[in-house]
């Protein structure tokens, strides 16, 4: 059962009344239904959950944080190949915690419900493939993959285990693009024609220069097991605790961060992804060795489906912003456009064509020869708001796979959602690298 409020919204009008909201009746009449994916928590004592941790860094961890905001949900082992994060998961979650630097040993325990798998993109795929077969239900970090050519294997392995796995695009959630499906259907904007995303930072920290341990050193990580499904190399800290900026380990900024626009997208307008990818950018500003750019840019050709029109994407991506940074996503249709972010929703409608160009304003008088009546008109922007007390996306992600584990049900962001999300990202890194259009077949998730 959903909580009543899961999905309601406080809307803050401005001078406009809150009787003006109300979309016009021209809209009702092309509103269609919208099945809203179950996120809400289960009323009542809810069935026990024993999860463990592969991979205790940043995105790990605050994985695990946030799992255990939920009823019954009991941390028993935390995997991860450096010391201090092994000493740092006993003292944050418990000494009785066990804890190991081979993941299989979390794998044989029997106690073990599911795994939330953190670790660098290049180790998802067999993690995953590895939890799956011992028949655990698996959350995993985004992408769900480090290459296309892993994507199909995963949805295999879900298929045959029938457990629940989850990609964790945590953001695809939000109330905002719930209430930005919601209203895409009921043609709040007209048809969609153009989508935009931006996802802009200004910090080291963001930018993945993440700090590297004085202890940092071959005693304490277990550069070996590391590098076991890869290219062998000297220890390079660089390499393990900035992983991101090495294309053996992640996957560059579509990979960390277009992932989430297209999560977002493909949820609000149910689209299976693009059919044509392209992508440019730069190393402008971190200089630091890496060997992804800090800007990138991607245009993308989503086809006409039963589901939508055709439409154009552009995503953009700097970590050399110079302003707040901060990130959106814009869907722009015929009559109007919504600018939607995870906790808010601004709705813009236009009003009929005006312009303030003084040429077409002389040209509208023409054939004229009195004035129309005045008539009511609705406000041309609405901005929703999450309610007070709203936990999150990310909580509200982790509502969905719990539930569906407890109940046998679905999840927002299974493989195939997630694969579908993932592909598209990672093509941009192979169009930024061969400076050509990458063609993308969404239905049967290959390459053309």
């Amino acid at each position: 059962m959903m909580k009543k409020d899961r999905r309601s919204f406080i809307k803050n009008l401005g001078i406009a009344g809150a009787t003006a909201a109300i979309l016009p009746s021209t809209l009702t009449a092309e509103t269609k239904h919208v099945n809203l994916l179950n996120r809400g928590e289960l009323f009542g004592e809810a069935k026990p959950l024993k999860i463990a941790l592969i991979g205790a860094g940043g995105m790990g961890s605050a994985d695990t944080n946030t799992a255990l905001r939920h009823k019954n949900i009991e941390l028993v082992a935390v995997c991860d190949l450096y010391d201090g994060r092994l000493d740092d998961a006993r003292n944050k979650w418990g000494s009785d915690l066990f804890l190991t630097k081979d993941y299989q040993d979390v794998l044989k325990r029997s106690d073990i419900d599911a795994v939330i798998i953190g670790t660098p993109d290049f180790w998802h795929k067999k993690i995953s493939v590895d939890a799956l077969n011992a028949g655990k239900h698996v959350y995993c970090e985004k992408p769900m993959v480090h290459s296309v050519d892993e994507g199909h294997e995963i949805i295999k392995a879900w298929k045959k285990s029938g457990k629940i796995y989850m990609v964790g695009s945590q953001g695809m959630s939000s109330l905002g693009n719930e209430k930005a499906k919601e209203l895409l259907a009921a043609g709040a904007i007209g048809e969609l024609n153009y989508a935009e995303g931006f996802w802009a930072r200004n910090s080291a920290l963001g930018a993945w220069q993440y700090p590297i341990p004085n202890d940092a050193s071959t005693q304490t990580v277990d550069w070996k097991e590391y590098l076991s499904i890869t290219k062998d190399r000297p220890f390079d800290p660089l390499r393990f605790f900035r992983w991101r900026n090495y294309l053996d380990y992640g996957t560059g900024m579509a990979g960390d961060l277009f992932v989430h626009l297209f999560s977002s997208l493909h949820f609000i307008t149910n689209s299976i992804g693009p059919n044509r990818i392209s992508s440019t950018g730069g190393l402008r500003h971190w200089k630091d060795g890496r060997e992804v750019p800090d800007v990138q840019l991607g245009m993308f050709d989503y086809p006409e489906t039963k589901e939508h029109p055709g439409f154009n994407l552009s995503l953009r991506c700097n970590f050399v912003d110079g302003t707040s940074g901060g990130t959106f996503l814009k869907l722009v249709g015929s009559k109007g456009s919504m600018d939607v972010a995870w906790n808010s929703l601004t709705l813009k409608r236009n009003a009929g064509g005006e312009s303030d160009d003084p040429f077409l304003a002389e040209k509208a008088k023409e054939g004229s020869s009195r004035a129309d009546r005045k008539k009511m008109v609705a406000p041309l922007e609405t901005v929703y708001n999450a309610q007070s007390g709203y936990k999150g996306a990310h909580y509200d992600h982790f509502a969905n796979f719990f539930t569906a584990i407890r109940e046998n049900g679905s999840v927002a962001e299974d493989p195939v959602f997630g694969f579908r999300a993932a592909a598209p990202a990672l093509l941009c890194n192979e169009s930024y690298r061969k400076n050509e259009f990458i063609g993308w077949d969404p239905k049967k998730m290959k390459k053309v």
